[in-house]
């Protein structure tokens, strides 16, 4: 198996790995949370099919529609939970990305509002902002 890493000079992955350390906690919950969702939505949906559509009518109501109306609940609200700590990884990311540009010394200030302007307005092709800012902030500290 190739590592997506193994190219990636090592100024980029030191950052890159801070941002992980950061978000790992997060994004261990949101995985959590999408794990237990996904099947309780399925199977609480298949079994309300079979309940509703297959069963005779006099016995639609009883225990086990409740039972699946509410796992399925549950899925759904485990699911909605898993897409708000998506948005607080973005959340985190963007923060961390920011305040590490601002804290550069190296760049100029023009360049560093440019790009934390860019991971603002971009937040889905902020990591790829941070890698080339960097990338420059690194190119200038060579060359000073």
């Amino acid at each position: 198996m190739v590592n997506p890493m193994s190219n990636v000079p090592n100024f980029i992955k030191r950052e890159i790995e801070k941002l992980e350390k950061l978000t790992k906690p997060v994004t261990q919950r949101a995985y959590k949370y999408i794990f237990w969702s996904y099947p309780l939505i399925f199977i609480s949906l298949i079994n309300l099919i079979i309940l509703l559509f297959f069963i005779p009518t006099e016995t639609i109501f009883n225990s086990g529609t409740v039972i699946f109306a509410i796992m399925g609940a549950i899925g759904f609200a485990l699911s909605r939970e898993a897409k708000v700590q998506r948005r607080e990884i973005m959340k985190l990311s963007s923060d961390y990305m920011i305040n590490r540009i601002k804290k550069s010394d190296i760049v100029s200030d023009h360049l560093k509002s440019e790009y934390i302007n860019r991971v603002r307005q971009q937040p889905s092709r902020s990591m790829h902002h941070f890698v080339e800012f960097l990338q420059k902030e690194n190119k200038l500290s060579y060359y000073n």
